[in-house]
């Protein structure tokens, strides 16, 4: 099992984790959770720890719920959301409907989404945060928007987690986000690993190279989180899907070997010798 520590705490994840976007944002048909069910169940069979969702989400929160409260037993669980509104009291309500709608009393993690309304969610969480209402409070950017605020913000507020995109096609966030990480002791979760599957198409049909059996890969998929577990300042990695055989490839990647720099320099140029 590879696990990376939250520099805040010390604190050990499994480097896979989850993601809900779109995947669990569903009706809850009996058909629906019972496949829900056997993604989460593939997903803690094999070490995984780490749900991230939102209320940005649609369903997503509730779906995770749904699925958690049919479990005969709740496996090792970090559970961590979003705020996502304009206000101190309409933040303080969503948060505490997010814990409701995911079955927990206390939510690990609660970062502020796509930097809305920061300052005033900031100071909430930080009040939480010492009254043991939430154990990690951080920010969030799903796109390659606000960089420079949210480079601001992570140089000059105390954070313990940071959410951006980062894969081995949009490196962007090695310029300055991954760097500022590694400098200020701040946990990353890495949205759009795959960059919303658009990873896959640029490799379609071409062989794994052979670095990637050194590595422990088995699929493009693992070679692709591979990559970016491999970067020092990564401490979870969160893709997202609603296929339990889907979620057994990523789930594949969170054991074995983690390259070294000058094997992410080899992939790289694997995948930008296939991708043109």
């Amino acid at each position: 099992m590879i696990n990376k520590t939250i520099p805040s705490t010390g604190e050990a994840l499994p480097v896979i984790g989850m993601g809900t976007s779109r995947t669990f944002d569903t009706a809850a048909s009996p058909e629906t959770l019972a496949r829900l069910g056997e993604v989460l169940a593939a997903f803690f069979a094999a070490g995984g720890k780490v749900i991230d969702s939102s209320p940005m989400y649609g369903e997503a929160e509730s779906r995770v719920g749904d699925v958690l409260r049919a479990m005969p037993a709740r496996p090792p669980l970090f559970t961590a959301t979003k705020v996502w509104t304009q206000g101190r009291d309409a933040g303080i309500a969503q948060m505490e409907a997010s814990a409701r709608r995911m079955g927990v009393e206390r939510l690990d993690l609660i970062a502020v989404h796509n930097l809305v309304d920061w300052k005033t969610h900031l100071d909430t969480l930080r009040a939480w945060k010492r009254e043991g209402r939430v154990r990690y409070v951080g920010i969030t950017t799903s796109h390659g928007r606000y960089h420079a605020e949210l480079l601001d913000i992570m140089r000059t507020q105390p954070l313990d987690f940071v959410q951006f995109t980062y894969n081995i096609g949009n490196r962007e966030a090695e310029v300055a986000l991954l760097p500022t990480a590694l400098e200020r002791g701040i946990a990353t979760m890495i949205n759009r690993p795959y960059a919303r599957g658009d990873l896959f198409g640029a490799v379609k049909g071409q062989p794994l190279p052979a670095l990637a059996a050194e590595l422990g890969c088995a699929s493009w998929g693992q070679f692709f989180l591979k990559f970016i577990a491999g970067h020092p300042a990564v401490t979870c990695i969160i893709p997202a899907t609603s296929k339990p055989h889907h979620m057994l490839d990523n789930m594949g990647a969170n054991t074995g070997a983690l390259p070294d720099e000058t094997q992410r320099a080899e992939m790289l140029r694997k995948f930008e010798s296939l991708a043109g």
